[in-house]
């Protein structure tokens, strides 16, 4: 059932055509992705359908009483708000009774011995069992504990930017919804909460929007694609996998029709040039025929163009570390570290936010230097830092004189010349796009013309601080091709599993307590190693307590059942719920001193929660050791 339906829209910026008379519908539990190059207008999509923008032409329906919760790129929040306030906001009755049952007590904590505020409570009490409301109570506090918020009641301007983000992100998915849109909701975020926030959203009731440069995060959470390609619109079936089947299908469609034009274009001019006479309507209409086979515009993708640029020569020596230590402040980053970067190397800093990643890409890039220790950099090093910083560029540049002022023309590693104009068509600037004022450009336009600018300097060594932020889908398939064959040495800083698993073969994890490790693979093999060690301290723990039931002796399956493998997904989730609510209940009881009545339901309601928490985590231990035991068999 279709719950929201676009007609014929269209949006320009001036000369510029955003998307020209598309149409799509929202059915209800979908889970859409929106893709396509930056520039193309998928963010202003989203405004016009959540009612920010207006289109030229075309409109937006849904039902009366169609509720949408949307998230920005750059969600703004009040900054007076506490945290609960900001994720309760709104009209809606539930999130009103939240806010005002949380309001009700915070003031009796700070005068618990307030009669009035005392009824004001249990009166709040009653009004959030009316509408069942503390379930919805608990799963906002998971969420932001799973998104790192712990202080509920801390103002929102003694946030981080990281944390107002994730607050934001922790409102949205909060909010009563029919319809779940989110403009770029994996940016800044670590990979562990990525990794939640897909588990989340696969169980999300309604239907979801979404942009997004995470291509695993695509795959794992849509069931069909959007893609704005040139104006134009074009819909998809499944996840990404199979966006990609289905594109590389419509791309050899275009190239085969392309190819027929052609050839009855040549047959027509022929015909012409033979000296056909045209004075009978059959024959002015053949005329007609070939005008508009030369007139008509054919969306006809280029060839790739496949070359390395071949970078300054690398000597043996790149760049030295020994005995790093860093600190700002009280927070030490880095304690005696020590690497060595070899010629050819591809390797990837990972880890929590604020762990100290690109202090440490910084001191290899000689930017910072460390309280202790040496840094040793080869002589034949030229670097090239892409930073996740914004770039000062001049807006009144045209795009061509941009990366013309890195270099007119750059030398591929097997000798041949590459034009400025050729490598711009590669990172997806059509001739049409190069002569266009930068300032005319998008965001991820502008940041994809920076990369290139650094790729047209020919480093030999390449610092990425987290690349694939502001980077599209394609743009980063282009600039993984375009890695794949670069001869230096790169280094990169991402929270991208994707990027990770086709980039680098070798890892540094900044892991807890300032711990940084080393790591031989790629992210996929380095979660897989993490997962297994979690594992195998949980068994070990639950060794010691308990003995292996029985039952795990007879022949088990060498695989989880569907049913068991989603309810292990969602099974330590439910554990941290049951345990808030039971945190929740015993706060209540004593709040509700001599109410006696009211004590006791609390208390009855308590032993139940206690029973369900005590039978999920006996069902926690039993699917570990059955996990445990596969993974034995399988070795």
């Amino acid at each position: 059932m279709s719950i929201l339906s676009v007609e014929n829209l269209t949006k320009a910026y001036g000369e510029k055509v955003l998307f020209d008379d598309i149409s799509f519908t929202i059915a209800d539990k979908q889970r859409i992705g929106l893709i396509g190059v930056n520039g193309t207008g998928k963010s202003t999509l989203l405004k016009i359908i959540v009612g920010i923008e207006t289109a030229e032409k075309g409109k937006v329906t849904h039902a009366n009483r169609f509720q949408i919760e949307y998230l920005p790129q750059h969600p703004m929040l009040d900054s007076e708000l506490t945290v609960l306030d900001q994720i309760y906001y709104g009209e809606n009755p539930l999130m009103k009774v939240l806010r005002d049952y949380e309001q009700a007590a915070n003031e009796l904590e700070n005068d618990p011995n307030d009669t009035g505020k005392q009824n004001e409570l249990s009166f709040m009490q009653q009004k959030m069992d009316r509408l069942n409301a503390w379930d919805a109570s608990s799963v906002a506090k998971t969420i932001l504990t799973r998104l790192g918020i712990e202080n509920f009641s801390q103002p929102v301007k003694e946030l981080s930017e990281g944390q107002k983000k994730r607050v934001a992100i922790a409102k949205a998915l909060v909010q009563p919804a029919d319809l779940l849109v989110l403009d770029e909701p994996t940016n800044h975020l670590d990979n562990e909460i990525i990794e939640w926030l897909e588990r989340f959203l696969t169980q999300y009731q309604g239907s979801l929007l979404v942009i997004t440069h995470d291509r695993y995060f695509l795959n794992r959470v849509t069931n069909r694609i959007l893609e704005l390609d040139q104006g134009k619109l074009y819909g998809y079936e499944g996840n990404y996998e199979a966006y990609l089947a289905g594109k590389a299908q419509r791309e050899e469609q275009t190239i085969t029709a392309e190819k027929k034009r052609q050839n009855l274009l040549r047959k027509e001019l022929a015909w012409l040039r033979r000296g056909a006479k045209a004075r009978s309507t059959k024959q002015k209409a053949r005329v007609q025929q070939v005008h508009q086979l030369q007139e008509k515009e054919v969306d006809m993708y280029k060839e790739k163009l496949e070359f390395a640029i071949g970078s300054e020569r690398l000597g043996k020596k790149v760049v030295e570390l020994e005995g790093i230590a860093k600190e700002f402040g009280d927070k030490k980053l880095i304690n005696d570290f020590s690497y060595q970067i070899g010629p050819s190397e591809r390797l990837g800093i990972i880890g929590p936010n604020g762990a100290g990643k690109t202090t440490l890409l910084n001191i290899m890039a000689g930017f910072i230097e460390p309280d202790a220790g040496v840094v040793e950099v080869g002589q034949t090093v030229k670097v090239g830092y892409y930073t996740q910083d914004y770039v000062d560029m001049d807006l009144d540049l045209r795009v061509i004189e941009y990366i013309r002022e890195g270099a007119d023309n750059v030398k591929t590693a097997d000798g041949q010349w590459v034009t400025a104009e050729q490598m711009l068509e590669r990172f997806l600037f059509p001739r049409s796009q190069q002569w266009a004022y930068i300032q005319k450009l998008s965001g991820g336009e502008r940041r994809r013309l920076y990369l290139l600018r650094i790729l047209m300097e020919q480093p030999n060594v390449l610092f990425l601080d987290e690349p694939t932020n502001d980077l599209d889908t394609e743009t980063l398939s282009v600039l993984e091709d375009y890695l794949e064959q670069f001869p230096g040495v790169v280094i990169t800083v991402s929270h991208d599993r994707f990027f990770l698993d086709r980039v680098v073969d070798h890892l540094i994890a900044f892991e807890n307590g300032g711990v940084i490790s080393q790591f031989e693979g790629n992210y996929t093999e380095y979660l897989e190693l993490r997962k297994q060690e979690k594992e195998e301290k949980l068994a070990n723990k639950k060794d010691q307590k308990k003995s292996v039931p029985t039952y795990l002796n007879k022949e088990r399956p060498r695989k989880l059942s569907y049913k068991e493998q989603r309810e292990w997904d969602e099974i330590e989730d439910k554990i941290f719920s049951l345990e808030q609510r039971k945190n929740q209940l015993q706060a209540d009881i004593f709040l509700a001193g001599s109410d006696y009545e009211r004590a006791q339901e609390l208390y009855k309601e308590q032993q139940q929660v206690d029973e369900e928490l005590d039978q999920s985590m006996e069902r926690w231990t039993e699917l570990s050791l059955l996990i445990e035991e596969i993974e034995q068999r399988t070795q």
